[in-house]
Formats: C-alpha cells, sequence, structure tokens
C-alpha cells in the first residue's frame, strides 16, 4: 500500500509510511517513520546525519496533503471510525493521545474517552488550542508525562533586585538525555484526521558550548482537549486555562484542602455607594517608564478600570527629572508623592497616586543608611496611614541578608509600631518575602533563595506579624493559593508557577473592617500583579 505525501516541493512513495525532510541550511536529511506499528515498537527518528553543528536547527513539519491508505479519500489516516478506537490496546492510545497533546494517563476506558472526544470535536467542526511545551522552571522537558526526578541547582536574582524565583535548572546531560526519552516515547508522526488538519511541529535546537550541547525541545500540537501537568502530576486542561493561567492549581507541595485563587468567584460583591469605604491598589512595576509605552497597560487606564483612590508603586526605576512628566499624564490624581533612589539611578524607587489630599507625607524611614534607595513613601489621611514599601532583595548570594533582617525590616517595624500610636497603619508593597508554603511554587528547591529564607520568613514574623500586623489576604482566604509574582526567565506566569510576595498588612485594630483583599492576575505588563484592599472606614 503506498500513501503519498507532500511536504514544501518535495514529493516522494514509501511503503507504509510517512517520510518528512528534515531542512538545514546546509544539507537535508529524509526521516521514515512507520505508520502501521501504531506505536507497538517505540523507536527514535533516523536520520543520516552526523552530528548536529551549533545553532543548527531540525524541525519535522505533516502538512496538509496526507491521503488515505485505502480508498483515496483525503483527511483519514489510520482511524477510520469510532469501532477503530475501541480496538486499540493501551499502549497505541496512549502514543496516539501523547502526540496529540492529550493527556496519556488512565484506564483504557478513559483513554478511549478522551480519543473520541477529541473525533467527535474535529468532526463537529470545533475550534483548537495550541499548547506549548517547553523547558519549565523546573527543568522538566514537558513534552511527555515524565515523572523522573531531575538534578538541580538554585538560582536567587531578579533584574539586580528582585530574585528570579525559578528555582531548578537541569543539567546539560540530563537534558539531552530528555530530549532524546522524548523522540523516542512522544514523536512518532502517527496522524489522526478526520475531515481537518492537525500540525504537528518538533524542533529542536542544538547549541555546543565548550563541548557540552544545551538541547531545547518545543513542540506544537492543535488539538481541542491540550493539557499541561503542572505541580505534582496534575493535569491541567488548557482550554480552560489558557486565557486565564492563574486558575491553574500549581504548587510542588501541595496540602489537603488548598484551592486556587479566581479573583472571578472569591471576591465578595462590591460595597454599596452608601457604604463609606476606601480603595487602594498596590503595584510593583518593575520599571514604570518602560510600563507606560504599553499600550493598554498605562496607570490612567487602569485607574480607569478599577476606580481606585489610591494606587501605591514600587521599583518604579525613575530618576528625579522623570517624575514631572508623568504627574502630568494623570489626569483624576492630583495629589502624587514619588521618592527615588540617589545612591544608584533607575533603581528601586517608590510612589503614592491619590485621589484623597492626604493631611501629611514623608518619604522614608528618617534613617539616613536606609533613605538612599527610595523605598518607602507615607501619607496621613483621616483615617489612617498608608505605607507604600519597597523592601530590599536579600540579593545574589543573599549578599544583603543580614542588612536586611537585622537592620531594615526591624527598623520599619518599629516606624509602623511608633504611628500607630495615633493612628492605624496600612503598610503595602513588594515585601520580597513568601511567608509560607502555601505562598510559593517551590518551597523545597528555594529554602536559600531569596525571598524564601527561613531568617526572611522569621524576620517577617518578628517585626511584622507578631507586632500586630495582619496578612489582609492570608486571613480572607487561608488555604488558598495565590502567586504576585512569575519571573520572567522561565515563563512562570504560564503555568502559574509564581511567589506571593506583594502585600497589604494592616493594624489588628482595623483588620476586621476588610471588605475584600485580593489579587488582579488579569493585568500584566510586569513580573508582578496588581494587589487591591477595600477598607471599610
Amino acid at each position: 500500500m503506498l500513501q503519498s505525501l507532500k511536504l514544501g516541493l518535495y514529493n516522494f512513495i514509501i511503503p507504509n509510511s510517512i517520510g518528512v525532510i528534515l531542512r538545514k541550511p546546509k544539507f537535508q536529511v529524509l526521516v521514515s517513520v512507520d505508520l502501521t506499528t501504531m506505536g507497538s515498537e517505540k523507536r527514535p527518528f533516523s536520520t543520516s546525519s552526523a552530528t548536529a553543528k551549533s545553532n543548527e536547527t531540525m524541525s519535522v513539519a505533516a502538512e496538509k496533503g496526507v491521503s488515505k491508505v485505502n480508498g483515496g479519500k483525503s483527511g483519514e489516516v489510520l482511524v477510520e471510525d469510532m469501532e477503530t478506537v475501541e480496538k486499540m490496546t493501551v499502549s497505541q492510545l496512549r502514543v496516539k493521545l501523547r502526540s496529540l497533546g492529550i493527556p496519556s494517563r488512565g484506564t483504557k476506558k478513559e483513554l478511549v474517552a478522551s480519543l473520541k472526544t477529541f473525533l467527535d470535536s474535529k468532526l463537529n467542526g470545533n475550534g483548537s488550542v495550541a499548547q506549548e511545551d517547553k523547558v519549565s522552571s523546573e527543568g522538566s522537558l514537558e513534552v511527555a508525562d515524565n515523572p523522573s526526578k531531575k538534578k538541580s541547582r538554585k538560582v536567587s536574582s531578579k533584574n539586580c533586585d528582585q530574585s528570579d524565583v525559578a528555582s531548578e535548572i537541569p543539567s546539560t546531560q540530563q537534558t539531552k538525555k530528555r530530549v532524546a526519552k522524548g523522540h523516542t516515547k512522544d514523536t512518532s508522526v502517527d496522524i489522526i484526521v478526520k475531515q481537518a488538519e492537525i500540525t504537528q511541529e518538533l524542533s529542536v535546537e542544538s547549541n555546543d558550548m565548550k563541548g557540552k550541547k544545551n538541547v531545547r525541545a518545543k513542540r506544537k500540537v492543535s488539538s481541542v482537549t491540550a493539557s499541561a501537568h503542572i505541580g505534582v502530576s496534575e493535569a491541567v486542561d488548557l482550554s480552560v486555562n489558557q486565557y486565564e493561567p492563574w486558575t491553574i492549581f500549581a504548587h510542588k507541595k501541595p496540602k489537603d484542602g488548598w484551592i486556587v485563587y479566581n479573583p472571578k468567584t472569591m471576591r465578595p460583591p462590591p460595597l454599596s455607594k452608601d457604604t463609606k469605604h476606601v480603595k487602594l491598589l498596590s503595584w510593583n512595576v518593575n520599571g514604570l517608564r518602560a510600563l507606560l509605552k504599553l499600550k493598554n497597560l498605562c496607570v490612567q487606564q487602569l485607574a480607569d478600570r478599577e476606580d481606585f483612590d489610591a494606587l501605591c508603586l514600587q521599583e518604579t526605576k525613575l530618576q528625579e527629572k522623570d517624575v514631572e512628566a508623568i504627574k502630568e499624564s494623570l489626569q483624576d490624581y492630583k495629589n502624587s508623592f514619588w521618592t527615588c533612589s540617589v545612591s544608584k539611578l533607575g533603581y528601586s524607587g517608590t510612589a503614592i497616586i491619590s485621589r484623597i489630599k492626604p493631611l501629611s507625607i514623608k518619604y522614608g524611614l528618617g534613617i539616613p543608611d536606609h533613605d538612599t534607595e527610595g523605598r518607602l513613601v507615607t501619607v496621613e489621611f483621616d483615617n489612617f496611614y498608608l505605607l507604600c514599601g519597597y523592601v530590599p532583595n536579600s540579593g545574589d548570594g543573599l549578599r544583603r541578608l543580614t542588612y536586611r533582617i537585622t537592620e531594615w525590616d526591624p527598623s520599619l517595624g518599629n516606624y509602623m509600631k511608633e504611628l500607630e500610636k495615633s493612628k492605624p497603619v496600612v503598610l503595602t508593597g513588594d515585601l520580597n518575602c513568601a511567608h509560607e508554603e502555601i505562598d510559593i511554587y517551590n518551597p523545597a528547591g528555594n529554602k536559600r533563595s531569596a525571598g524564601f529564607t527561613e531568617e526572611e520568613r522569621q524576620s517577617f514574623e518578628t517585626n511584622f506579624l507578631n507586632k500586630g500586623f495582619v496578612d489582609t489576604f492570608r486571613k480572607q482566604h487561608p488555604g488558598v493559593v495565590g502567586y504576585t509574582y512569575w519571573g520572567y526567565r522561565h515563563g512562570g506566569r504560564k503555568s502559574n508557577k509564581g511567589w506571593r510576595l506583594d502585600y497589604f498588612l494592616v493594624s489588628e485594630c482595623i483588620a476586621d473592617k476588610v471588605h475584600d483583599a485580593y489579587i488582579l492576575p488579569d493585568v500584566d505588563g510586569s513580573d508582578h500583579s496588581p494587589i487591591g484592599l477595600v477598607l471599610k472606614l
């Protein structure tokens, strides 16, 4: 029996197989994969090339033009009807499902149901969901259901000040092994088509670095029920989560009863206009000038959407000469107060933008050793003090850990208690600490990473919580996994592998007046998301 597959300008005929062209800048390679085995043999791609050269990319693309083995009907290969699915073995079903990016664990009955669901959806003309599997922040190659453990090393840096929180990166040797294993198990070019097209693309990019190869594998699959493995081998339907990744439950060490934060379902109804209250927002913008250049993410647009009374910003990275131009762009918020780093230009920086005119404003802690980096602004309102703070990150190699836990944290805690003698205090901002294991995707892998060391967590308790300040989000949402920071380096936001580093801490005497403490994970433009507090007055 013969099949004809047309790829680009090339036509060739191979008995009982599909042939594809591996195109490289300097040569081409023919790859042949047997279609009749239906996954009974696990075999890697075979090529006639020698070793790949540095920075060369191999790609395999199965395009339209596949004709049926029997009968000549275009777009129908191997699986002709639902009865064929019933007769497939568990091994064949798993190979087939994996090739489509569909979870392949479970009993035969479950596997058959998954495949039938997919075929039904294609027959009904439903859309498709694209899934992109890549090397995750934990270093596993997410092309296959691979529960094998990984060797790792720890990383603790983020943009010179914020710790990059993805903690595990695989060794190059293990990465190569995973790529080879992934090819053996999951890249057979079996195709299921029922009056529809499925495009698979497998690309492998190899880079030689001093005799060692770093290999990255990426696979894109068009399917209706694509899913990804998040946390502890938990399959998540990306057809639901692809546009709301914060609803993916992602945690390496979850406990019974924990659930993922979803602002759509967990926020209380808004207060009536008759109830006197104030709405506060806080956001580490990771560079305000860059943020303002993004069309849909400027401060004014956030104000139009959220209608906040005050917005606290951290890591503005502004110089004093930049402030006036930004002030002029704020339409309904004429009261704004900015402090910039003078010891290191274009670094740190905090601000409070307010609709309400404050009674007083103060910059810093009043301690010269702490006040050169623009890390704190305090405004006094009628009913409370509002503090916008950006706590120093312990940094690479935890070089600032001692300074933070012995000087900064105690000074800030004492300052807050002094203010509290006259009226309640609200502290908000990037406090650079994931207080509990529920506040970080991978607690075990970050024990010595800045932001999750035992010393920082204990300092957070000693200097803030034990002094009577309440973590409003955790009080309102015990047992809820909600993150506010996702590292850029490993695309943590897409899989919801993050940290909760941003807080609203309030004096205990007003904790019961908190109507809502929430996260706005759909607002991007920074590696942090905004957080909010609705406080009854």
